[in-house]
């Protein structure tokens, strides 16, 4: 479900509700104030708030009807532990479900949090894997060692043998952007260098989120972004999945802050990399071999879930299942029984017509979207034709195989997938780095 968004300014208060939320099954998202929650509700669709009353800057009140106007069929529970009844009153006439008085009283909050969830009208849309909000991953990070070894292949490392320039329009910016792609020498890794000089590894410790801390996580589901603090590069997973797929371990990748979009596919990145020739280096590559299964969620069709497990070759088996034209897919794809070139990069990013819509209008995405997006509307395909029945379903193993290449090593191993997007992939990828670790300090 979506999260449940705390907005007070007590820390304690925040802290008790969400554990007492998180025992019940609850996601949630915690705001100390009213302008952080609001700056932040464009890129969530939160299925509850509860909204604390007195709040530094804009209070409560009077967000409350800034969210009654924008979002009319969002429940708000108000709280308060200073207010009468006739602040009660005006809570619910402004648009609020109900109120709550401090200090709160667990059995009285899960009563009426289960009641507002349970008479929310539904909404129209259902929320894509492919779109514009955030993810929340509840994962344990911890991890025992001996689940992922590091060993010799017998695969030697490969950079270019020349450089290569790509130019489209930027996804998130909808502005011109490229790439120049340059060889780099043994053992130097993915390395993105933006136009100022700034370097960024293409790695998992780079990843935007990776220094969040806690039992949950919130990632935006529709990219990968990477930072070293002072720059970023942005939606990385494509060309880092052809990087992966072609066996290229160590290149230099100039840009302005965002890789170029193109069709929404990988198979112009293809093309760069046979266009420009591979080169075979002097030393051997290593490979993150799978010993035990790791991965999170349940392991039901309509629960969200990812794992990785011991298998002699890379395999990953994908399934989504969403309101048409998707319906149900699944797919496995075997890089040594499929081709990527012609099965996997083509597959492009999809939305649907109203969430691009919205992300627009708030600035937070550019035109990239219209020119490089399967678009639906009203259960149909309206902007192109498709270039498989099941084109969705491979566009979700493109950005998986992309995003597993963080970890900076190819992986010997099966992956499985239900339903998931770029939140679960990175979380995935942080305990297979986490679990080598241990293994080496072990």
């Amino acid at each position: 479900m979506n999260p449940i968004c705390i907005v007070d300014d007590e820390p304690s208060i925040c802290s008790t509700v969400a554990s007492i939320l998180k025992d019940e099954g609850y996601p949630s998202l915690i705001f100390p104030d009213a302008e952080s929650f609001w700056e932040r509700l464009d890129a969530m669709e939160p299925s509850l708030v509860l909204l604390d009353i007195w709040l530094p800057g804009m209070d409560g009140m009077q967000l409350l009807k800034r969210l009654h106007d924008r979002l009319p069929l969002l429940p708000i529970l108000m709280m308060s532990g200073h207010a009468g009844i006739e602040s009660a009153v005006a809570a619910i006439k402004a648009g609020a479900y109900d109120f709550l008085e401090k200090p709160l009283h667990m059995e009285v909050l899960l009563d009426k949090v289960e009641s507002a969830l349970k008479h929310r009208p539904a909404g129209r849309g259902t929320v894509l894997p492919s779109d514009t909000r955030l993810e929340i991953v509840s994962a344990d990070l911890s991890v025992p060692p001996g689940v992922v070894d590091v060993v010799d292949s017998l695969e030697p490392q490969r950079t270019l043998r020349g450089n290569m320039v790509l130019n489209g329009i930027g996804l998130l910016s909808g502005r011109n952007t490229g790439i120049i792609l340059s060889p780099l020498g043994i053992n130097e890794g993915i390395v993105y260098q933006t136009l100022d000089g700034q370097t960024i590894r293409g790695h998992i410790t780079s990843l935007e989120d990776y220094a969040q801390v806690g039992s949950s996580k919130t990632f935006s589901a529709n990219s990968t972004t990477l930072d070293n603090g002072r720059r970023r590069v942005r939606t990385v997973e494509h060309l880092m999945a052809v990087l992966s797929m072609y066996g290229i371990t160590n290149v230099l990748i100039k840009v302005d802050e965002e890789i170029p979009n193109v069709d929404g596919s990988a198979k112009d990145f293809c093309g760069l990399i046979e266009e420009a020739g591979i080169e075979e280096q002097s030393a051997s590559t290593k490979v993150a071999v799978i010993r035990q299964k790791i991965g999170f969620g349940k392991e039901e069709k309509h629960e969200k879930h990812l794992y990785a497990e011991p298998y002699e070759g890379f395999e990953i088996s994908m399934r989504v299942d969403y309101p048409l034209p998707i319906g149900e897919q699944v797919l496995t794809f075997n890089p040594e029984q499929g081709s990527f070139a012609k099965d996997i990069a083509p597959a492009r990013s999809f939305n649907t017509f109203e969430n691009i819509e919205m992300a627009q209008k708030l600035g937070k995405v550019g035109g990239g979207y219209l020119h490089s997006h399967i678009i639906m509307y009203d259960g149909k395909v309206i902007n192109t034709e498709l270039r498989y029945p099941d084109e969705f379903v491979r566009h979700k193993i493109l950005d998986l195989i992309g995003d597993l290449y963080l970890l900076g090593l190819p992986i010997k191993g099966r992956i499985t997938a239900n339903m998931t997007s770029h939140g679960y992939n990175q979380v995935l990828v942080q305990r297979l780095y986490q679990a080598i670790q241990n293994s080496t300090k072990g």
